[in-house]
């Protein structure tokens, strides 16, 4: 074996070393444990005060409650005597959504989603979305403030509700009612929190009835926000070489339809925007948490950093005035879930863009749209992304023909090439002028041979966007060892087959004239091959079904071109 053949093989193998190290420390040290998944209750908030946060003086800012100054109009009033009570939850399951919601405040702090496994090797463990407990906080918080909210920096309000658990039936919305119980200076109004669930959808109503028993006017806000340690996801995704999945807030702006607020900008200072309107989001690699208010609300979108170091991003609502006896239906809508472009966008307006396809989404929508329409007959992703490779190439078909052609005819001229560079060795500006004159003379193009690699760029970079992004392809099988497309291939099959099919299209393309090039180009098949070790299968299948394509293709265009070359040469003989 030659000595350069030695060095590649030598550091592929140090690759496929690395990325075994790297799996066997995301088992031992990444990711969320099946004991941490246990179907226990979350921890839940006390109102006890100084068993909580919540329980805090106001000047302490360390309330999750949102402060007077964000609402228009308020005014801070004196903490109230904090009730001495702890919380219970009430569990919730419906065929996609499991919840836990604390008694205290109402909010939910736990959800799981039954219908997306935490992973292939776990089926029976569902997909934790918000939780609280084992030093993680992510939870979707909602509440009533302004200057006679039953939310402030006091504590929460305890509700208590008709029992613990509920459990949906098919076709039928379940309907869960938590009641208020008196709290120091609210007793002039009477609550009632309403969640209600579909069966089978990810979106839940969240709505406050509101009864004024006093004979003034009573004035509330709604608030509802996401809470967030800011840490990574509750449940790691592997991304391998690709970016780091973003794990933060998106809402919608005046000015932008889909705008990322980071936990590094609140860091920074607190965020505020007014909009009629919107939603507000948390978002990590295929799932979200979604507040969509009603659309004719003018909203407050605010993002801040609470005392004990987590970040809160929500929305306040329209202070609402209740007369003496008014009754009145305060909500918004909660999702909890995957991110599912078609349900999103039924949502709401521009949910469906917290699918970031990234700079390239203008081609990757449609290569989404294309590949999903695909799926819908074959019922199989890896075999609808096959066929939009093969699509792929038969639009491009036309430019890819040229670019092989050129190679082709440089080809035929290498020999030539070769006696040019003999004979000029010493004369760099002749060899040149000589170069582009039989360049010219016989119809080749250096540049052409470019095109084929470079067309079908910009198609690989938003299809790896789409498996990126794209919940559908979450755990999505093949055939054989590839049961996720979304991850790398296990025994690193694709990746090698690919390297070989590059190695063969080497073989059919001219060799470069100057030897630094002509080595690079050897390595090129390892390099790629180490590459795609980490990226996801189904990019890999992508690349490799679009080299096989690009070798027949360029092997039937060479022939020809030699043929013809041959014939041509023939019939100048006989003249």
């Amino acid at each position: 074996m030659p000595q350069d053949w030695q060095r590649y093989l030598l550091l592929l193998s140090l690759a496929v070393v690395a990325y075994l190290l790297v799996l066997q420390w995301n088992e031992d040290y990444g990711g969320v444990s099946e004991g941490q998944m246990a179907d226990s209750a979350p921890e839940l908030a006390s109102q006890a005060e100084g068993d909580s946060p919540l329980g805090l003086e106001p000047k302490e800012d360390r309330s999750d409650v949102p402060d007077a100054s964000l609402i228009a109009g308020a005014q801070s009033g004196a903490p109230r005597e904090v009730r001495q009570e702890s919380g219970k939850a009430v569990h919730v399951r419906t065929k996609v959504l499991d919840v836990w919601i604390d008694l205290v405040g109402g909010d939910v702090v736990r959800a799981r989603l039954p219908a997306h496994p935490l992973s292939l090797e776990t089926p029976d463990i569902a997909f934790p979305l918000l939780d609280r407990g084992n030093g993680r906080e992510y939870v979707a918080q909602s509440g009533l403030v302004g200057p006679d909210g039953t939310d402030d920096a006091s504590g929460r309000p305890l509700y208590r509700s008709a029992q613990h658990e509920y459990a949906s039936k098919e076709e039928d919305a379940l309907e869960v009612t938590l009641e208020m119980l008196p709290k120091t200076g609210k007793e002039h109004l009477r609550v009632e929190k309403v969640y209600r669930f579909a069966h089978n959808d990810y979106l839940a109503e969240m709505q406050y009835r509101v009864t004024n028993t006093s004979e003034e006017d009573a004035r509330v806000n709604l608030f509802a926000q996401f809470k967030h340690d800011g840490g990574e996801a509750l449940a790691g995704e592997s991304s391998g070489l690709g970016p780091r999945p973003y794990v933060g807030a998106a809402l919608q702006t005046r000015e932008d339809r889909y705008f990322k607020l980071d936990f590094e900008d609140i860091d920074d200072g607190p965020f505020q925007e007014r909009l009629q309107g919107g939603w507000v989001a948390m978002l990590q690699h295929y799932f979200l948490g979604a507040w969509i208010p009603p659309a004719t609300d003018q909203n407050s979108y605010v993002g801040r950093k609470t005392g004990d170091g987590s970040y809160a991003v929500g929305l306040i609502g329209p202070e609402h005035v209740l007369a003496p006896g008014e009754t009145r239906t305060i909500g918004a809508g909660l999702y909890l879930g995957p991110k599912n472009q078609r349900r999103l966008q039924e949502i709401a307006p521009d949910l469906n863009l917290t699918v970031d396809y990234g700079f390239l989404w203008w081609l990757a929508v449609p290569l989404f749209r294309l590949l999903d329409w695909l799926h819908s007959f074959v019922g199989n992703w890896g075999v609808a992304i096959i066929l939009l490779t093969f699509l792929v190439k038969l639009v491009l078909y036309p430019l890819s023909n040229a670019g092989y052609k050129s190679m082709a005819k440089m080809r035929q001229v290498a020999p030539k090439m070769k006696q040019l560079q003999e004979r000029y060795s010493d004369d760099r500006q002749k060899l040149s002028m000589e170069m582009m004159a039989l360049y010219k003379r016989e119809g080749a193009n250096p540049m052409g041979g470019c095109l084929p690699m470079l067309l079908p760029m910009p198609v690989f970079i938003a299809l790896y966007w789409v498996l990126y992004e794209s919940v559908e392809l979450r755990q999505a099988p093949f055939a054989l060892w590839i049961q996720d497309l979304s991850e790398i291939d296990p025994f690193f099959v694709l990746p090698i087959l690919m390297g070989a099919s590059m190695f063969l299209m080497q073989y059919l393309n001219p060799p470069p004239p100057d030897p630094m090039q002509a080595r690079i180009m050897k390595a090129m098949p390892i390099a790629f091959t180490v590459l795609f070790l980490f990226f996801p299968s189904g990019l890999v299948l992508y690349w490799l079904v679009n080299n096989i394509l690009s070798l027949a293709q360029q092997w039937y265009i060479t022939r020809k071109i030699e043929a013809q070359g041959a014939a041509t040469g023939k019939n100048s003989g006989k003249g």
